[in-house]
């Protein structure tokens, strides 16, 4: 069993032990284990009941359940709290904005056993009525469960991708002699994906029909299915999938059709004769996507940017940009170390990134004001910046940079003395608390951030987590603004699960001369793996090397970040 899953079992305990009324000393060892033993790198599966016991903040009960999860896929104590709680009840429990105290009181006290029966009482007001909940919780819950209604079967992209390789190999083992790749929306690398989407090339429909028929993974939904389009659930997860049949010859052109956003095949690319790109491709045979936008007068735009926004007229002009590449990065900035929340020492980060080939990386484990992820107060800063002393002799030429990732306070003041602040070469500047502040309020919160002239990079601006919480409402443009006026870099933070800067404000920032940096915001060495995330977001919007600032060299950044600190106490 791997960590993930065992953690996943541990966390879902201590909740249930919480909605029970266990007690509380019991319910926050629990929750402590699940903090210290994320931080593990060490596969929990391979060790003992007594070895499980040596592990700092696991107990006998703690390393029993461990040891159960390896050897029956589920602890007996877990097994026992879901026996004891309504399915609908443990769903809830993975809600944001609630907790299982106020769990259990809609449970026991309104008789709430699923998410459904919560909207309706929430609807009805029934759920402000409950002592300690009124009415800015009520709506609370009613936007949690909306936004996770809405997302329901989604997946995040680098999950799809995942999930489209498999099932494409599978596909392939039972029809061989198919022409078979992605398309739709996973083409285009959107960040949410909400269908697999196939387009398979064959000469004869229904041997592949009955092929999937007969396979394990694939059920098919028959009623929204057609003649050419097969649509279906693909393995248990019921992740949603569809394959569009076309004949070989016409892979190209449906392909390009199936690809493409709406927008982006309708817009006039011919202005005389008012073609778009739809009209073109059904008026000959094309061998390539090359060869369909040559004969529109277009260079080719590649799928991830086909979005209709500005690449038709970018490309009209003459003007694509050419887009940043992975070899283009120099650096990784904007991780963490053992030192706050991350998994491995500072050491063990900065040897893995120069091992990945990059030149330098930056450290930006949590300021103080993130207890709850063991932030770092002043004596802790002294500490690891003595030791990156000492591992930039023994590293380089490779470089670690002092960074921090300083929490903006409720205000948007920084959560450090100015005389702190400056003992860093770079700060990163970002929201982790009070996410629910109006669209004018969280605006001048990032604003007054912004102008703190400590302010380097500014970290992944709306807080989002995809498929899980909305981000706090910004004005972009006004954000963007500022940062082009106080020369402040954006994050596009490269995790999955953010994508923040949105890929949509890209070209807006890239207008206004805002420098964007593609961040991991990685909390152990597989975080790295994430940049490529981070660079898809970057590429849809039209970013260049030029404008990443982390495709600046080790000695360019440096440079970069000494003038600035220069500049700041010239200016005092």
């Amino acid at each position: 069993m791997d960590n993930k899953t065992i953690l996943k079992q541990l966390k879902l305990q201590a909740a249930l032990m919480e909605l029970h009324d266990e007690n509380s000393f019991k319910i926050r060892g629990y929750q402590n284990a699940v903090f210290n033993l994320d931080k593990i790198d060490i596969e929990l599966g391979n060790l003992s009941l007594a070895e499980l016991e040596k592990i700092d903040g696991v107990g006998k009960s703690i390393a029993t359940n461990i040891n159960e999860i390896n050897q029956r896929g589920v602890s007996i104590a877990l097994e026992e709290y879901l026996k004891n709680t309504p399915e609908g009840i443990v769903e809830l429990l993975d809600m944001k904005g609630i907790g299982p105290k106020k769990i259990k009181v809609l449970w026991k006290e309104l008789g709430i056993e699923s998410g459904h029966e919560l909207k309706e009482a929430a609807n009805s007001g029934l759920v402000a009525k409950l002592k300690g909940f009124g009415e800015k919780t009520q709506q609370t819950i009613i936007n949690a469960l909306e936004f996770k209604e809405a997302n329901a079967h989604k997946l995040h992209y680098a999950e799809a991708e995942k999930l489209a390789k498999i099932a494409i190999a599978e596909i392939l083992e039972i029809a061989p002699d198919i022409k078979i790749e992605v398309t739709g929306a996973l083409r285009r690398k959107m960040e949410v994906i909400e269908v697999i989407d196939l387009i398979v090339g064959t000469d004869d429909i229904e041997i592949i029909e009955d092929a999937l028929d007969d396979a394990e993974n694939f059920e098919q939904i028959i009623e929204e299915s057609g003649p050419i389009t097969w649509r279906g659930n693909y393995k248990a997860l019921r992740i949603p999938i569809q394959l569009s049949f076309c004949e070989k010859e016409d892979f190209v052109k449906e392909q390009f059709l199936r690809t493409g956003s709406n927008l982006h095949l309708s817009l006039e690319v011919k202005d005389k004769d008012k073609l778009t790109l739809k009209d073109i491709v059904r008026q000959h045979d094309f061998a390539s996507e090359k060869e369909i936008y040559a004969a529109a007068g277009l260079g080719e735009i590649v799928p991830e940017m086909r979005e209709g926004t500005f690449e038709i007229e970018a490309s009209k002009n003459g003007k694509l940009p050419e887009l940043v590449e992975m070899k283009d990065l120099k650096g990784i900035l904007h991780n963490h170390s053992t030192y706050s929340d991350g998994k491995h020492s500072l050491e063990q980060m900065a040897q893995h990134c120069k091992d990945l080939g990059y030149e330098y990386l930056g450290i930006c484990d949590h300021s103080k004001s993130a207890f709850y992820a063991n932030g770092l107060y002043e004596n802790r800063v002294i500490q690891q910046h003595e030791e990156i002393d000492r591992l930039n002799e023994k590293l380089a030429p490779f470089k670690i940079f002092k960074g921090i990732e300083s929490d903006i306070l409720y205000d948007g003041q920084l959560d450090y003395t100015d005389d702190v602040l400056a003992s860093f070469d770079f700060i990163v500047a970002s929201v982790h608390s009070i996410l629910n502040m109006n669209i004018e309020k969280a605006t001048q919160r990032l604003l007054t951030a912004i102008e703190n002239p400590y302010t380097t990079i500014l970290g992944h601006p709306t807080g989002r987590l995809l498929l899980r919480r909305e981000g706090y409402p910004i004005d972009h443009k006004m954000v963007i603004d500022h940062c082009a006026k106080h020369n402040v870099v954006i994050e596009i933070n490269a995790n999955p699960w953010r994508l923040d800067l949105d890929w949509r404000w890209v070209h807006y920032a890239l207008e206004q001369g805002v420098k964007l940096a593609i961040n991991p915001d990685a909390h152990e060495m597989d975080g790295y793996q994430h940049m490529y995330y981070g660079l898809l977001a970057g590429r849809k919007g039209g970013l260049t090397a030029d404008m990443t600032f982390n495709a600046l060299s080790a000695e360019e950044i440096g440079k970069y970040f000494a003038e600035r600190k220069q500049k700041i106490a010239v200016n005092g």
